[in-house]
């Protein structure tokens, strides 16, 4: 066998790798920023803790580490011949220093605690190089080498402005999720972690091995890394069972549509959106969920999600469901596309479990189909509603009721738009309206959208006889409600470009109740368009009507579970909201760092067990001690607030803690025009 000449790759226990003398690090000027996120840092430290309660034969494998030597260095103290040329890697070792540089301060901090004064030393030889204390042995980008090692050497000055880096935001993250006590075990975890540490000789191509590593076939989807979860760690046997007996099934009930499928049903269950682009926001989702999947329990499970992908394949494909009626509604919510199919899968299910009667499905349907073409028909869009509905069902039924009532829009605001704008969904709108099924009828337009010369309204005066306005007046009606109908094939084949008194012929032979009757009118003009629409609207907001209870939201409020991160703002735009309604009171408050400040002081005012819980839950942000340089706020005599955190982290803090105090339902905030497209 010929060995290979250029790479050196072997499998090394991370710490240890870490702590060896001969191992120091630096970072190449054309590696990205450390990018790392608070979220990131979350499920880093879950995994460790993880696998620190195992027995001893369990390691975590945390990927390769591609370096090579450093054939050249740079003068000035850059650099020393000695170090590792890191490649690929950066983001996981940068996260690794920043959290064990957290222990080693804690451990300072309380040199008291049982078994701590011993790890010292060891913590240190991971930190900092064996020849000099003053230098950490991973060196970043030089940019930002000196705030780097200000964090892990704790040298950091307490000025909250020099403090904008992630480094820092990551390193308190840390340190707030680390009590004394639990350094032992997270200390454990860390000596379990594993690698491949691939070393390039002098003539290896660094830039075509590092593509290889990182661009070997496509990415996994979302829907396939959950598969590989779920299967994962199972014996051989068992994975057959779950796949042969549950999994297939499910990829056979929701076919190209596995993907939104398991990004609905997560919705469903957790009652807030999840993302579908960027970092695998469905399997994150997913796990977060389901922490862990023993097999004693997931048997159940799998046959819950299996029921759950058979209600998704008749929402996909209607003419599954037996019952006529339902398998109408269930078309019916098609028109509108997938968006409310988590809040439509479970009551769905709740109908085949028994649990749900017929009559209540429909009605819930029949809410959904008014909530968004009553929307569409006035501007408003529909994404972003269904985790709030799916969370107030929860809740029961009235609080459906209630929160479908607070944001569809009035019958006042419905005739507006009727009047004025395109009828959207036009061919659903119009068989409803009638009463008919409009698959097998064309939509006739009764004034063109584009009327020939020749094209009258009354056989008297042509169309090229109009003045400008009244052309305009004309086009601009012409894909409203007033000016549509419905015809069968034959004679809207015949109708196609005739003057009205032609067209009225036919209409009259029309079995569609709401077309025959244009055939009365004896001239059509913009003022008979605006007396049909009227007499339309009144049928429309009987068959879409709004729930009968009080409240509507017609400024666009956006719940504060439903709130989401933005990025980064254009010059010179820094308010991301025009304002929070927070239990009726209206707050200027212009972005989540103040918002953040603001709701956990008024929390630590008016429901302080809540905020206590939800801090020692979550490992803060609230502490009894400033118990790291950076930015503080003082709540009371013995408890601050740690003001340093990054805006992804505040966010999903302030949704957690009025969450915990049930007071989510009750605080709404309002993105500001750009916020609007900061996403």
């Amino acid at each position: 066998m010929v060995s290979a000449t250029n790479v050196d790759a072997i499998a090394v226990n991370t710490i240890a790798w870490l702590s060896a003398p001969a191992t120091t690090i630096v970072v190449p000027v054309y590696q990205r920023q450390y990018r790392w996120d608070i979220g990131g840092c979350e499920q880093l430290l879950g995994d460790i803790r993880a696998v620190g309660d195992t027995d001893a034969g369990h390691t975590h494998f945390i990927g390769s580490i591609l370096s090579t030597a450093n054939t050249a260095p740079p003068t000035g103290g850059e650099a020393d011949a000695a170090d590792l040329v890191l490649i690929d890697g950066q983001q996981r070792i940068t996260t690794l220093m920043l959290l064990i540089a957290a222990l080693h301060h804690t451990v300072r901090q309380n040199p008291d605690v049982a078994g701590l004064a011993e790890l010292d030393a060891e913590l240190a030889r991971v930190l900092v190089r064996e020849n000099d204390s003053t230098r950490t042995k991973l060196r970043p980008h030089r940019a930002w080498a000196e705030v780097f090692e200000a964090v892990v050497l704790d040298r950091r000055e307490g000025d909250a402005a020099l403090r904008d880096s992630r480094f820092d935001d990551n390193y308190a993250f840390f340190r707030s999720q680390i009590r004394a006590e639990e350094v032992p075990r997270i200390w454990r975890g860390l000596q379990k972690l594993e690698h491949v540490s691939i070393t390039l000789g002098a003539h290896a191509n660094a830039q075509q091995i590092f593509e290889s590593l990182n661009s070997t076939g496509a990415p996994l989807l979302d829907h396939e890394l959950i598969h590989n979860y779920v299967l994962m760690g199972l014996s051989h046997d068992e994975q057959n069972e779950i796949e042969n007996e549950y999994w297939l099934p499910i990829e056979q009930n929701t076919g190209e549509f596995i993907a939104s499928f398991w990004r609905h049903y997560l919705v469903m269950t957790t009652g807030r959106e999840v993302a579908v682009t960027g970092e695998r926001g469905v399997y994150d989702a997913f796990r977060q969920q389901f922490p862990r999947l023993e097999f004693t329990t997931l048997r159940a499970q799998a046959a819950e999600w299996r029921e759950y992908s058979a209600a998704y394949s008749a929402l996909l494909d209607p003419s599954r469901e037996p019952d006529p009626q339902v398998a109408r509604q269930l078309a019916f919510l098609g028109t509108f596309g997938r968006g409310m199919f988590p809040l439509a899968m479970r009551v769905y299910f709740d109908f085949a479990r028994g649990e749900v009667t017929k009559e209540a499905l429909i009605e819930v349907f029949e809410q959904l189909q008014s909530l968004q073409l009553r929307r569409t028909v006035v501007g408003l869009g529909n994404e972003r509603l269904v985790a709030r509905l799916c969370r107030a069902r929860e809740e029961g039924p009235a609080n459906l009721v209630h929160a479908m009532s607070r944001i569809t829009p009035s019958d006042e605001r419905v005739k507006v738009g009727l009047k004025f704008s395109d009828l959207p969904h036009t061919s659903y709108v119009l068989g409803r309206l009638a009463g008919v099924d409009p698959s097998v009828l064309d939509v006739e337009h009764v004034v063109p959208p584009s009327p020939g010369d020749t094209w009258s309204g009354d056989g008297i005066r042509l169309w090229s006889d109009y003045s400008d306005d009244e052309q305009n007046s004309h086009r601009a009606l012409a894909e409203t409600l007033g000016n549509l109908a419905l015809l069968e094939r034959p004679l809207a084949d015949r109708a196609f470009d005739q003057s009205f008194p032609a067209k009225r012929t036919l209409y009259a032979l029309s079995e569609v109740p709401i077309t025959h009757e244009i055939a009365g009118i004896d001239a059509w003009s913009t003022a008979a368009i605006a007396a049909r629409t009227v007499r339309l609207t009144e049928i429309f907001l009987r068959v879409w009507a709004r729930p009968s209870v009080t409240g509507i939201d017609d400024d666009g409020l956006t719940p504060i579970l439903d709130a989401i991160q933005r990025r980064g703002w254009p010059r010179n735009w820094e308010r991301e909201f025009e304002y929070v309604e927070y239990r009726g009171e209206h707050w200027e408050v212009y972005d989540i760092k103040y918002l953040f400040n603001r709701i956990f002081k008024r929390l630590w005012a008016d429901s302080r067990t809540d905020v206590v819980a939800f801090s020692a839950h979550r490992g803060g942000p609230i502490y009894e001690a400033p118990a790291w340089t950076g930015h503080w706020d003082q709540l009371d005599d013995t408890h601050y607030l740690y003001m340093g955190w990054d805006s992804k982290y505040m966010l999903t803090a302030v949704q957690g803690v009025l969450d915990e105090a049930g007071l989510a339902a009750e605080v709404f905030v309002k993105y500001s025009y750009v916020g609007q497209y900061m996403k």
